[in-house]
């Protein structure tokens, strides 16, 4: 049995997500031109890609919102940015000379849910130049209840939307108050019977846990009313409290954040209620239906993991466009320009507005890869690692051995050639994975609590 509480008081209070290794803090200035130069002029004409859009308004200001994003009651600073984002779409477009297979899209934010239909038109006609969108290629976007109108269901038609994922974050009033985020129960049935009323089938629901005033009974009664809503897919993420970058968090009292073992508590309590409410539980933070991809997904070991969050998504190439948009390929990741009149200036005077990057060394690429394995199988076999990397996979199986045998809470163990995370502290795979970090222990970089 594993003791919780002396794992929670042994190890660092902040660990990294993994949704990238190296993660974001990693990245740096002047690389990222160079890497997506380089991507483009040895593109993989015949591989499908993936595509990120942001969106970075909100029409209202979360107090708990970690995301690059600009609060706004005026439409007009968003129809400006996304003439911009279209331009940057034919700019990436005129350097292909191809136009690959779009294999998934995805529109985050900030609130994508806030576009207006001749927009969400004009950005399917842009994507259209630039890729080709098949009836399988998936196109899912971020909802915020209040922020839809009939308009809107005619933009996602318009669009081709396939999935939604919409943000609760929790029902309780009290709660909502001191997040600044005011939405009703009978506000999102309606927008979950409206997507479903128009042919989107697949929808997510996203809650949190560690939220101010939040208590395992609100949690509990907020994840009954997520489960009345039938989602195919729930998503429970750890509230990340970090006012030292998102200023506005500065509006939560800190006195009214549970504390870590507090949060360690709804973490368990949620999984164990939507495990026993029918739903897979898939990597740290997602539960799925069994018939649902990303359970298929988990099951098969094919399950990824990117700044999305887990997915089924297997695009080598990935390309972000707006301000803030990270893409990947082979070589690294590359971050556009995070303020979007910088990102604006940049694109108008017809270049690509990328800014920061990271190259992937050959040790990179490989941890990343055990990272990735322990995060969405939690294991990693190092005789498939080998056959990936050959001999200079060789290391690593040393090196797991040596974390397992350090490890006294029993979160790992290494027997069989395999470095394997039980089931029992499955919660803990950030802390295990960190083991492999080259850059976590001699960076300064803070991150969300690891729990």
């Amino acid at each position: 049995m594993i003791d919780h509480k002396a794992v929670l008081a042994a190890h660092p209070a902040s660990v990294p997500r993994y949704t990238s290794y190296p993660t974001a803090p990693q990245f740096r200035e002047g690389t990222g031109a160079v890497l997506m130069n380089a991507l483009l002029d040895d593109f993989p004409a015949h591989e499908p890609v993936s595509v990120y859009l942001h969106i970075p308004f909100c029409d209202r200001l979360c107090w708990f919102c970690g995301c690059h994003t600009k609060y706004t009651l005026k439409y007009a600073p968003v129809k400006t940015y996304l003439g911009y984002l279209r331009r940057e779409i034919e700019l990436y477009a005129a350097r292909l000379a191809v136009r690959p297979h779009l294999k998934s899209l995805h529109l985050g934010g900030g609130s994508p849910s806030l576009l207006k239909l001749q927009d969400m038109v004009a950005l399917r006609t842009s994507l259209a130049g630039a890729f080709q969108i098949t009836p399988d290629t998936e196109i899912s976007i971020e909802i915020d209840p209040s922020d839809t109108n009939d308009e809107l269901y005619d933009g996602l038609v318009a669009l081709g939307v396939t999935r939604a994922s919409i943000g609760v974050q929790d029902f309780d009033p009290q709660v909502q108050q001191a997040i600044n985020r005011p939405q009703s129960f009978e506000q999102t049935r309606d927008v979950v019977q409206r997507l479903r009323k128009i042919g989107i089938t697949s929808l997510n629901i996203d809650a949190l846990y560690g939220l101010p005033l939040q208590t395992s009974a609100r949690l509990r009664d907020t994840l009954e009313k997520c489960r009345d809503l039938d989602p195919d897919r729930m998503a429970l993420f750890g509230y990340a409290h970090i006012p030292w970058i998102k200023k506005h968090q500065k509006m939560i009292q800190e006195a009214d954040l549970p504390g870590r073992y507090e949060r360690f508590e709804q973490a368990r309590m949620a999984s164990k209620f939507l495990q026993n409410a029918g739903y897979r539980a898939i990597g740290i933070d997602h539960f799925a239906k069994p018939a649902d991809a990303l359970s298929k997904a988990a099951v098969a070991g094919t399950l990824h993991r990117n700044f999305q969050g887990y997915t089924t998504d297997n695009c080598r190439t990935m390309l972000g466009f707006g301000a803030s948009s990270i893409g990947r390929s082979d070589g690294g990741y590359v971050q556009n320009i995070v303020a979007t009149g910088q990102y604006q200036g940049c694109v108008e005077q017809g270049q690509l507005p990328v800014l920061k990057g990271a190259a992937l060394s050959l040790d990179d690429k490989i941890r990343s890869h055990i990272i990735e394995r322990l995060m969405c199988d939690f294991s990693i076999c190092f005789t498939s690692l080998e056959s990936k990397f050959g001999e200079a996979a060789l290391p690593y199986r040393d090196e797991a051995a040596q974390l397992a045998a350090q490890d006294r809470f029993g979160l790992c163990s290494f027997s069989g050639n395999a470095l394997t995370i039980p089931l029992s502290a499955r919660a803990f795979a950030r802390i295990v994975a960190s083991g492999f970090d080259a850059y976590y222990t001699r960076g300064t970089a803070q991150y969300s609590q690891a729990v």
